[in-house]
């Protein structure tokens, strides 16, 4: 049988520590990987939780932050070869009541914190002398426009151009780069969005669930694991012939 072994291979995944980034860090290491969590909830700038395991604060939207991860991950485990940008955010408002400050927040983290870390990244894998992925989780918002979630919407959309870019620069090197576009995933910041959703459109977060739920083909949301499993497909040698991909993972909620 075929096997997916990441031995001796190094992950460095931002907003790891829960939600879709915890899957991918916990089968990232299942499959044998080092992984290297950033995340803004890391309660010290770098500690190690075991062998194979290194958290770093990081704020995505410092360059600094974004250097000292890679430069951290580096330290911890010699080299990268994995990099997936995963933090995220939202805000929810009708576009004409979206506060500016609220689009600078979503914006910032969600499109050039995936800039930032990218940038790095690349840098590390070049000076590595190329070869390795890059794997940004964008969502179906970066396909189609959703109520109340403007912000959001234009932020994903911005990840996808940008995962584009960054793959035809770095084909030549033989840097792989990809994106993953999520549905509905039953995170924190989904049940978040369900209450603030419900009380924007005047109903209760349960029929924001069932309104969800009636729209995905496969009969039910998705769970982080569904993500991570794509994810760890496009970190393999599975697609040694992929870039400049936006791979939906909706349960045929989106098509496109």
């Amino acid at each position: 049988m075929l096997t997916i072994d990441f031995t001796g291979k190094t992950l460095v995944v931002t907003g790891g520590l829960t939600g879709i980034g915890r899957g991918i860090a916990d089968l990232f290491l299942q499959a044998g990987a080092n992984v290297v969590v950033g995340d803004i909830a890391c309660t010290e700038p770098q500690r190690t939780v075991h062998e194979r395991l290194v958290h770093i604060r990081i704020d995505v939207t410092s360059a600094a932050d974004a250097a000292a991860l890679i430069e951290g991950a580096v330290q911890a485990f010699g080299r990268i070869d994995f990099l997936v940008n995963n933090s995220g955010t939202s805000t929810m408002d009708y576009a004409v009541d979206i506060k500016e400050a609220d689009w600078d927040k979503v914006m910032d983290i969600n499109a050039k914190g995936v800039y930032l870390v990218s940038q790095a990244g690349a840098r590390q894998l070049l000076r590595q002398g190329g070869g390795g992925r890059i794997i940004n989780i964008a969502s179906q918002a970066g396909k189609n426009g959703y109520r109340c979630m403007g912000n959001y919407v234009a932020s994903k959309h911005a990840v996808l151009g940008f995962t584009k870019v960054m793959a035809l620069e770095l084909a030549k090197e033989q840097i792989l780069v990809n994106a993953v576009c999520p549905g509905i995933v039953e995170t924190d910041m989904k049940r978040r969005e369900r209450v603030e959703g419900a009380s924007l459109r005047g109903m209760l977060p349960e029929d924001i669930l069932a309104e969800d739920q009636s729209q995905v083909p496969l009969g039910r949301t998705a769970e982080p694991e569904d993500v991570a499993n794509v994810v760890l497909f496009l970190a393999s040698p599975f697609s040694s012939y992929m870039t400049g991909q936006a791979i939906n993972v909706t349960g045929g909620m989106s098509m496109n």
